[in-house]
């Protein structure tokens, strides 16, 4: 029976390749001199610090950039409240969001029960849900199905089975 899982996955090497490139930025970059503007990287938290919250939004603006152009897709980003922090600085922590959690899985499951194709059944197994059918053209309607919708997490297809 054909199947295929939906996740939401990152790449945690382009994640830290794109902080890489954003240090390198902030060092070179003139509006950023004297700002002791830093980038940190534990896990899946990231934490930006600096000097005013203009800084830091463009320390932001910077981030995403790097983050696009490296194929990480800003819907994983949970951006946390502007927190004043030693030395007369800012921080903000942005957490990158991965896996589906049982709420979004819920929704998802919601989603196909109502609007999917006849013949689609889909579970939810961790922090994927596995969808299958009878018929392979009903899941890549599915699959259209769901990268039409927004669920507000960053959706990919795999271990497609025939």
């Amino acid at each position: 029976m054909p199947s295929f899982d939906v996740v939401s996955e990152v790449d945690e090497q382009e994640v830290r390749n794109a902080l890489d490139q954003v240090e390198r930025e902030v060092n070179t970059r003139f509006d950023f001199k004297n700002t002791n503007t830093t980038i940190e990287q534990k896990d899946m938290v990231i934490t930006l610090r600096s000097v005013s919250e203009d800084r830091l939004a463009a320390l932001r603006l910077v981030l995403e950039e790097r983050l696009v152009k490296r194929g990480v897709s800003l819907k994983g980003l949970d951006y946390g409240k502007v927190e004043e922090a030693t030395q007369n600085t800012v921080r903000q922590v942005v957490t990158i969001k991965v896996g589906i959690s049982s709420e979004k899985s819920r929704e998802i499951n919601k989603l196909l029960k109502a609007e999917g194709p006849k013949g689609i059944s889909s579970q939810t197994q961790g922090e994927s849900v596995r969808v299958s059918s009878k018929k392979r053209d009903d899941l890549q309607t599915t699959m259209a199905l769901l990268k039409g919708h927004d669920f507000e997490i960053p959706l990919q297809f795999n271990n497609f089975r025939d």
